[in-house]
């Protein structure tokens, strides 16, 4: 007799990359198939929910469950496809721990793409994207979001604003100066693509907050009157954003 697999927050949903349609098979990869069968205890005919970040979701029972390999049965769909706000967050990097909690907070808030940057005074110097990836699959799955953020490859600063596309405004969380509340240059903002801006644990250099006030798609913004972590800073951003212009309200 068949079962639903639940953890805490519901039923147990799992990403997966292949298209998914009533009558499909998926193979899921060694890490998954392990969780379901000596975590979750696995067996036959039992049930999980599955999405791809194209197709929606859907339920999916367990149709072979060996020592090693899970195969899955697509049933039917649960959630139709929907998207999130076309917003991406760029971010100096910070130590690992905040930036595995960065990642997984960022996805739950509803980014699009999480895009790293080096800064003059980035101590972090390395990006395991492969590290940042998992948190960001692990955070989508557990909060009931159809699609994984965009993972960006690494760049200095200065060839990410050589090459930035101009129709998307970049709001820089700027921690010294003067600046409208992110609110307000939201509200005034408009419709369209956005990124938002977030500094290293030093902040940004002099000669960077020079250079990003006097682009024509930057617009400086304040977070309020404290000082806040870098990792504070980005998802404070991102929960204004979302609230004012995003899929919050």
């Amino acid at each position: 007799m068949a079962s639903d697999l639940k953890e805490a927050g519901g039923l147990t949903r799992l990403f997966v990359t292949v298209a998914l349609e009533p009558g499909a098979t998926v193979a899921l990869n060694d890490g998954q198939a392990h969780y379901l069968l000596h975590v979750l205890r696995a067996r036959a005919g039992d049930r999980v929910l599955v999405f791809n970040g194209r197709d929606g979701e859907w339920q999916a029972e367990i149709a072979m469950a060996s020592k090693r390999a899970v195969t899955l049965k697509v049933g039917t769909r649960t959630v139709p496809q929907r998207e999130v706000p076309d917003l991406w967050l760029v971010f100096a990097p910070v130590k690992k721990t905040p930036s595995d909690y960065l990642t997984q907070k960022a996805t739950e808030l509803g980014v699009a793409r999480l895009q790293p940057v080096f800064t003059r005074r980035t101590i972090v110097t390395r990006i395991n994207d492969e590290r940042l990836l998992a948190n960001a699959v692990e955070a989508a799955e557990q909060s009931a979001r159809l699609s994984v953020p965009e993972i960006g490859a690494a760049v200095v600063l200065e060839k990410l604003l050589a090459t930035w596309p101009q129709d998307r405004r970049i709001f820089f969380c700027d921690e010294s100066g003067e600046a409208r509340p992110l609110a307000d240059a939201a509200r005034d903002a408009g419709e369209g693509p956005a990124a938002i801006l977030t500094g290293p644990e030093g902040g940004f250099d002099p000669a960077e907050r020079e250079r990003l006030r006097g682009l024509a798609f930057v617009t400086p913004v304040t977070l309020g009157p404290r000082v806040l972590r870098a990792d504070t800073a980005a998802l404070a951003a991102l929960a204004i954003w979302q609230a004012v212009r995003g899929d919050w309200n």
